[in-house]
């Protein structure tokens, strides 16, 4: 009897990389559940194989590759399991989680364990060495996720909202408005700087409100200069947007920021975020320091 080889179908591919204790574990956790089949702890080189048995013949539809500071023994490491993907014609999403120095630190010595790269030396000593290394990987980066301030249900929700359904070629826009004196978001592609707007803070009438209260936002959308700048932030996404599509990057972080994140960035994040949503982009609006005051 003559049998056919199974054609390959394409599939999802994940790639989760980034800095040991920022949540790689986690997030392998939160994929499978999001019914991702999980690979960790492979050689790089055999990860091709795996993503090719998984498109020929089987029921797999998504993938997450857990790829970390173990692959330094093979030449090449991450770079050399990209450039094996795309060969095989995977162009895998890349997800690069980080955090702060002294909240990795922090997080070693609470669970009492060594630094993968740290040797003879400090927890920093081992924190520097792997930074170094993949340093590169951040800027090949789809997604970057800061987990500095989030929590394990936190970061959930994160990975959830953007991988919880298929996304094809729609790509998907968080504008996030932030307070400068709470400093600038780590994970953000473009920031935006609100500051010179009058502030809402200095009228005793709307100092209570913020930006997502009408005499707050229609405040600040009157002022010149802000009807303008949204206009000219609509146009610069319009134009980088088909560029992100063609390098097969589908997510995107704007960041509004203001003093406080309470009045100017909220209405310009919540303004930008209506314009931008389209039948091809999904837009969410988050306001990272609304109400820390």
């Amino acid at each position: 009897m003559e049998t056919t080889a199974a054609q390959p179908r394409d599939i999802e591919v994940v790639l989760l990389t980034g800095s040991s204790g920022a949540g790689r574990s986690t997030a392998a956790r939160v994929m499978e559940d999001l019914g991702y089949y999980v690979v960790d702890n492979l050689p790089p080189t055999m990860i091709p194989e795996v993503v090719r048995l998984a498109a020929e013949g089987s029921t797999i539809e998504r993938v997450a590759i857990v790829t970390d500071v173990r692959s330094r023994v093979f030449p090449g490491g991450t770079v050399t399991l990209i450039n094996m993907l795309a060969e095989r014609g995977v162009r895998p999403t890349i997800v690069f989680l980080s955090a702060s120095e002294d909240i990795l630190v922090r997080r070693f010595e609470n669970v009492r364990r060594a630094h993968p790269l740290q040797g003879d030396g400090t927890i920093l000593d081992g924190i520097a060495a792997e930074r170094e290394m993949i340093e590169p990987l951040r800027g090949l980066a789809d997604l970057l996720v800061d987990t500095s301030d989030l929590s394990v249900h936190d970061l959930r929700r994160r990975l959830e909202e953007v991988f919880d359904t298929p996304v094809g070629r729609q790509v998907r826009i968080t504008v996030q408005s932030f307070g400068f004196k709470y400093g600038l978001p780590r994970d953000a592609d473009m920031v935006f700087d609100a500051r010179y707007l009058p502030n809402p803070h200095w009228d005793p009438d709307l100092r209570p409100y913020n930006g997502t209260d009408a005499k707050v936002s229609d405040y600040v959308l009157a002022q010149d200069g802000a009807s303008e700048a949204l206009d000219h932030l609509d146009a610069l996404v319009d134009t980088v947007i088909p560029g992100y599509r063609r390098e097969g990057k589908r997510y995107l972080t704007i960041a509004v920021g203001c003093t406080g994140g309470k009045h100017r960035s909220v209405a310009m994040a919540r303004e930008l975020g209506s314009r931008l949503a389209g039948p091809d982009i999904d837009v969410r609006v988050v306001h990272r320091d609304l109400g820390r005051e």
